[in-house]
């Protein structure tokens, strides 16, 4: 973190020790009453607040009472650059710097020692009168709670005058006060105590679950090393400009987006696409901010300045993405605003109408009270969510799938059907050379090499793969002479003084005329959706007449992981797979078959796309859309979820599809649906988990059989409970489902 910027006409800061999602809301519309600001957004997911200035605010003045409001509401802001992103700390590192907890802790000694008085007082010395150990004790407690509370009683009370609003805070102090003047100092102090540890200890799992992010921040350099005339300077990264050139020696990290001027290396980009294996890189090889040189020393060109990176961009997009809500978050937060306020009329009635009715000890009435106005607290319940796709969303982005909300994190988990484009999605997205064919006593090998030294004057996709092959094979490859491209039917040049023609059966038909046989060679390629060429001798030379010499099928190859892929989503529960493309259907159904898709649809337009996608959603309700982000843009916006393909460094995908996979590895989509349904599993968990513990004590609280201190302690540990579960998401890896597959009936119990 730097200096306080803005972004989008905001300022951002960046919170420390939130921990419940029901209370950051409250601070949210706290900062929001402030004069001079028009607007305030608290991110629970990533722990920052958006603060939107009125036009003629002074920014100063502004920031410091921003700070200054976020700090009487329990909280500490810094502005989101003013200082360098720390790993979240130990536990005992991260009570010495939390206000709140060192307080907490301090309480938590006076509890032991109004404790040990009063067992002194009751059991050692019980036969003699010692009120003096048992005032002792209670001043102990009330100390206790007065440590443990002041800071909760002051956040209570500035977010009730900003909000008029109560929440846990108030909730909380009211009953430690009542409890105090109904004489339970004892029970006062241990419910507050328990309040103050089980704040801390879920602000210090929230950090854990927000480190995803951290990471993310931490793995681009603060320096680079920037080449100047013949020497190097070190400067920071946001001093580098597109144009400059950077130096990164082995093991150093890249510091900006660029293309490879000079050296060649292996890079490590599992920071940005989560690829396990390290990338080549050579030449002309765009490269990206955060990933790690392996052995080789590269020049670079910068292309992109620090703020608008790859890494920078997936920074902002996941943290945007985190404080999307969920479907399942806004059922939770309508429940919570209408649960908390009927739970605590509810108390007031029970401390007024019952001793009317029924008679009893007035006091008992307003004990069962307080402990429903523990009870009202619906932290556990609204923290059940968020967790779930704080942790998710961060564990996905770690490994190269970016979701671009918790409603498209829980929408990709009920995908019945998914549809592909094939050209760079199921595909590679360029032409290889796939076969070989010689004929009249030539080699493979003198087939290629005579069609590569005359396409290596050719800059056509087809004369690139023609070369890049022989180059492959180790052939060596003297360009041609006289150069003549043939448009739309292939080339011709002179090789050692003979002319060459490569290309395509109408241009043979025309000026080589050749036997029936090798137009079925050629027809028997071109079933297989392949586009075939043939080479030839056009005139009389030293190895005989005029002649075919062979034949080269060329295609846009099947991507080696989408076999795998596709079998992995329908052992997922996906019933259906499908292939849209424009090309034509010999292709596609080739492409489909290598694929195992089992529907190919080809000839398609942009709109006939979107016309398959809408047969798909009526028959199966969820359907995926994976493609490119540009052309497909109509389907992938109609589609449930729209998905885009190798997205690292291409701005328009990123900002297109509902989830993005960095890397050009279709396997990530299966993970991705696994990952979707365990979330959507932990936090059906997590609710199911809150509501039971909720309404027991509920019950227990009106029967007279709850304490004040098993209230709180219920509550905070409810909350924790489901702070860890939704954590372990931090740790998925999609093994807990790869070998048992799911919802195979098209149901699931989720739905």
């Amino acid at each position: 973190m730097h200096e306080a910027r803005l972004v989008d006409d905001a300022i951002t800061f960046r919170l420390a020790g939130l921990d419940c999602a029901d209370c950051a809301e409250k601070v949210e519309r706290a900062v929001a009453g402030l004069p001079g600001v028009t607007e305030a957004r608290v991110n629970f997911g990533a722990a920052t607040l958006a603060v939107t200035p009125a036009q003629d605010a002074n920014m100063d003045d502004l920031r410091a009472r921003v700070m200054a409001q976020v700090h009487a509401a329990g909280y500490d802001a810094v502005p989101a650059d003013s200082a360098q992103v720390q790993p979240p700390p130990g536990l005992w590192a991260f009570i010495a710097g939390n206000r709140r907890a060192r307080w907490t802790l301090v309480a938590g000694v006076l509890l032991l020692a109004g404790f040990a008085l009063a067992a002194g007082h009751r059991f050692v010395l019980a036969a003699s009168d010692t009120p003096a150990l048992e005032l002792a004790a209670n001043l102990c407690f009330v100390a206790a709670t007065v440590f443990s509370g002041y800071h909760v009683a002051r956040a209570g009370l500035s977010v009730l005058r900003a909000t008029r609003a109560p929440d846990m805070n108030i909730l909380m102090s009211v009953a430690a006060a009542g409890a105090i003047l109904i004489g339970e100092p004892a029970e006062a102090a241990t419910a507050m105590v328990l309040f103050g540890v089980g704040n801390a200890l879920e602000a210090f799992t929230m950090d854990r679950a927000r480190q995803g992010i951290r990471r993310l921040m931490d793995l681009s350099p603060r320096q680079a090393s920037r080449v100047e005339g013949d020497g190097e300077e070190r400067v920071p990264v946001e001093a580098l400009a597109p144009g400059d050139v950077v130096r990164v020696r082995p093991g150093e990290r890249i510091p900006a987006d660029g293309m490879v001027l000079a050296g060649e290396s292996a890079v490590d980009q599992a920071p940005i696409t989560g690829e396990s294996v390290p990338a080549d890189k050579a030449p002309d090889d765009a490269v990206y901010a955060g990933t790690i040189n392996g052995h080789g020393l590269l020049d670079i060109r910068v292309t992109k300045r620090a703020q608008d990176t790859t890494l920078a961009r997936l920074i902002h997009l996941v943290e945007e993405a985190q404080a999307q809500r969920a479907p399942s978050q806004r059922w939770v937060d309508t429940f919570a605003r209408r649960y908390t306020p009927a739970v605590m009329l509810g108390a007031v009635l029970v401390a007024l109408i019952p001793p009317f009715l029924l008679g009893g000890d007035p006091l008992e009435w307003v004990r069962r009270a307080l402990v429903l106005l523990v009870i009202a607290c619906p932290c556990a319940l609204v923290i059940s969510t968020p967790v779930s796709i704080v942790a998710a969303i961060g564990a996905a982005a770690r490994r190269g799938v970016l979701f671009k909300g918790g409603a498209h994190l829980e929408a990709t988990g009920r995908i019945r059907a998914v549809a592909f484009d094939k050209t760079g999605t199921l595909t590679v997205g360029r032409p290889a050379v796939t076969d070989i064919v010689p004929l009249n006593g030539r080699t493979a090998e003198e087939v290629l090499t005579l069609a590569a030294e005359v396409e290596s004057g050719s800059e056509h996709p087809l004369a690139r793969a023609v070369v890049d092959e022989a180059r492959r094979r180790g052939l060596t490859v003297v360009p041609a002479a006289s150069f003549q491209a043939l448009a739309g039917r292939g080339a011709q040049a002179r090789v050692n003084g003979h002319r060459i023609l490569v290309g395509s059966h109408a241009l043979f038909e025309e000026a080589l005329p050749h036997d029936a046989a090798i137009c079925r060679h050629l027809e028997a390629l071109e079933a297989q959706g392949k586009t075939a060429m043939l080479v030839g001798h056009a005139e009389d030379c030293a190895d005989g007449p005029p002649e075919v010499v062979g034949l080269i099928a060329l295609a846009d190859t099947v991507r080696p992981e989408a076999h795998r892929a596709v079998a992995a989503l329908k052992a997922a529960g996906v019933q259906h797979t499908i292939l849209l493309t424009g090309d034509n259907a010999r292709t596609a159904q080739a492409i489909a078959a290598q694929a195992g898709v089992d529907e190919a649809r080809a000839n398609l337009l942009p709109a006939d796309k979107v016309t398959a996608i809408e047969a798909l959603l009526a028959r199966y309700d969820q359907v995926a859309m994976v493609g490119d982000g540009v052309n497909d843009a109509p389907a992938l916006a109609r589609a449930t979820v729209g998905i885009t393909l190798g997205t690292a460094g291409t701005d328009v995908a990123l900002e297109t599809a509902d989830v993005a996979l960095m890397g050009d590895d279709l396997t990530r989509l299966p993970f991705a649906i696994r990952l979707s349904r365990a979330t959507r599993r932990i936090i059906v968990q997590n609710i199911a988990l809150s509501l039971v513990i909720k309404a027991l004590f509920l019950a227990l609280g009106l029967f007279g059989l709850a304490t004040l201190w098993m209230a709180v302690f219920a509550d905070m540990g409810a909350s924790l409970i489901v702070t860890l579960n939704g954590m372990r998401l931090l740790r998925f890896d999609g093994a807990s489902e790869a070998d048992h597959p799911v919802c195979e009936d098209g149901t699931c119990p989720l739905d």
